[in-house]
């Protein structure tokens, strides 16, 4: 699982719990997952890796947390938001793409998420069948790209 956050936006800033309850349901399960931030750090000092490590601290993030400071990995998905959630898994050697979008359907009130779009992906992947849903849109801030 891989999941591109930002310390600056504030619908990333509602998941933090979210993402160390996913990181601690899967990793005894083999699965891994880290955060990666690439947002533009000039427009954003918040997200600056100092600032990320501060973050990580504070929230008592279970999961590594990634700096993408040339914002290639970003680029490399495709990620558009924060946060944009990817399921990757492995097939025939290679590593595919079986899910992206939100992480779940409601990032102001988890206690009323009905759709929990990556951790149903990865529960339909680990039992062997084929994804009910493998793309949502995924809500939040945009990442902007330098040129």
């Amino acid at each position: 699982m891989i999941v591109f956050t930002s310390n600056h936006c504030p619908f990333a800033k509602l998941y933090p719990q979210r993402l160390n309850a996913l990181n601690a349901k899967y990793k005894s399960l083999g699965v891994p997952f880290i955060a990666i931030s690439s947002t533009d750090t000039v427009s954003y000092e918040e997200d600056t890796y100092e600032m990320m490590v501060a973050k990580a601290a504070k929230e008592h993030f279970n999961f590594p947390y990634l700096y993408d400071g040339a914002q290639t990995v970003a680029k490399d998905f495709a990620a558009q938001r924060t946060p944009h959630a990817f399921f990757i898994w492995r097939e025939n050697g290679s590593w595919i793409i079986k899910y992206q979008g939100a992480i779940d359907d409601n990032g102001a009130h988890p206690e009323l998420v009905e759709k929990h779009y990556l951790s149903d992906a990865v529960d339909e992947l680990l039992a062997g069948k084929e994804l009910s849903i493998k793309e949502t849109r995924s809500v939040g801030c945009q990442i902007y790209f330098r040129k």
